[in-house]
């Protein structure tokens, strides 16, 4: 992970050195603002392995990738930008899609574009934009049908869309959550999900790979039981259930992972539990009441379960973080 901040620059030289860092972290591109005598900007970029993340914070711009500023060695890429405020526009063969929190934006690095970003009425702040740079080679869609969706807005509010915006905005924003070894199996998360709302919008999922639609599938399931642990009546036949899935289908889905869907419900549930036991803001609730929260109904069960994972009962750990 890295993190750059013009604030420690004078003035006068932040927006020239903000080109160059777009220029390093993302492509070449002609830049303009109406705050370039000040501009107050920062980046986080999140590097996966394949997938490249960021996250940018500046005043509103306008951004154009000339023909001329795009070399034959360059890395083919595509790039899904997701505004986080603001609204503006972006434009490519012969297209145009709005900008907008409602969806992501996708452009091919090696083709002309451009786009503007301005702040809402009266609003203001720094824009923010959440982006994921992809190479051409990484997707396994026909590069014919991806060219369907540039400059096309991808809903990030509902289906595999919304997902998918919840993945990376969790991976770039809390990157110190995760160790360096987690780093393959979020860049293979984010492949299956910026592939799978690809071919969702082109309505052609059977194109992808078994074992991309299988690590979506995953995925989906892992944020389902994350919404539903407080719901006790969550088992690995309801999960199945939901997802129009056999039960032994399901099963099949997470071998080789290491858990199985029982044990990945169990173990969120506990996370949630370690969790709310060390919140301040819920010491009035009594530890029962905070494991029932979580879906446990029973509370032996549930006390043999938490010493087992974490080696202390559940009021051990509730008076240990309040110590601290």
């Amino acid at each position: 992970m890295a993190s750059v901040d013009t604030g420690w620059l004078p003035p006068a030289e932040r927006f020239d050195f903000w080109q160059d860092l777009v220029a390093r972290e993302s492509v070449p591109a002609r830049i303009s603002s109406d705050h370039a005598a000040d501009f107050t900007a920062s980046a986080r970029v999140v590097d996966l392995g394949v997938v490249r993340l960021g996250v940018w914070r500046y005043p509103s711009l306008e951004l154009h990738r000339t023909r001329r500023m795009i070399r034959s060695t360059d890395p083919e890429l595509y790039q899904l930008a997701l505004p986080l405020s603001g609204h503006g526009a972006v434009s490519q063969h012969r297209r145009q899609a709005p900008l907008a929190p409602s969806g992501f934006a996708v452009v091919d690095t090696v083709r002309p574009h451009r786009s503007s970003h301005r702040a809402d009425g009266t609003a203001t702040g720094p824009l923010s934009t959440l982006t994921a740079l992809v190479p051409h080679a990484a997707l396994p869609l026909p590069a014919h049908r991806i060219e369907e969706l540039l400059a096309a807005e991808l809903p990030a509010d509902t289906g595999m869309g919304l997902l998918l915006a919840r993945f990376l905005r969790q991976v770039a924003d809390h990157p110190e959550q995760y160790a360096p070894t987690d780093a393959a199996h979020l860049d293979q998360v984010a492949l299956a999900l910026i592939a799978g709302t690809l071919a969702g919008r082109l309505d052609d999922e059977l194109a992808l790979p078994m074992d991309v639609r299988a690590t979506g599938l995953r995925t989906r399931i892992e944020a389902f039981v994350q919404r539903h642990l407080a719901d006790p009546e969550l088992t690995p036949a309801a999960v199945a259930a939901a997802h129009h899935l056999s039960l032994r289908s399901l099963h099949r889905l997470f071998e080789g992972t290491g858990t199985t869907v029982a044990g990945l419900i169990r173990a969120r549930r506990l996370e949630r539990c370690r969790r709310d036991l060390a919140d301040p803001r819920l010491g009035g609730l009594s530890v029962h009441e905070v494991a029932a929260r979580c879906g446990f109904r029973d509370r032996a069960h549930f006390s043999r379960a938490f010493r087992a994972r974490y080696g202390m009962s559940p009021r051990e750990h509730r008076e240990r973080a309040a110590r601290r």
